[in-house]
This record gives structure tokens, sequence and C-alpha cells, in this order.
């Protein structure tokens, strides 16, 4: 399943999160702003943002100032 043009947002800075392992206040707000401008968060969006989430909890990704 192709994903939407706010979920392949999201997988772009999710992705660079990844890479180098962190992920800033300022980025987090950007996620979170692409995540809610349709006015809800889909299934392929949850599933983005759960990902970064667990990877934050498990401390894969730091987030920085």
């Amino acid at each position: 399943m192709a994903l939407n043009k706010s979920a392949e947002r999201l997988r772009e800075v999710i992705e660079k999160a990844i890479e180098d392992h962190k992920i800033t206040r300022k980025e987090m707000d950007m996620i979170i702003h692409i995540a809610s401008e349709d006015g809800h968060i889909d299934s392929q969006e949850q599933s983005l943002l759960d990902l970064l989430n667990e990877m934050i909890e498990n401390r894969d990704v730091r987030i920085v100032p």
C-alpha cells in the first residue's frame, strides 16, 4: 500500500532521526504538525508515530535540544 502525502513526509523526517539516532524538539514539533495537519491521524501515520515513540523509549533515538 502506498503512503499518503503526509505519511510520506513523516517517514522522511523519522528516517532522518533513525539515521542519526537523534531528533530535535523542532523536528518533533514538525512531526506533530505533519501528522495532524489534515485533522486526523490515519493508520499509516499512527504506525510511523508508534515506531518513533518506541525507538525513543528504547533510547535508539535521543531527543536533543
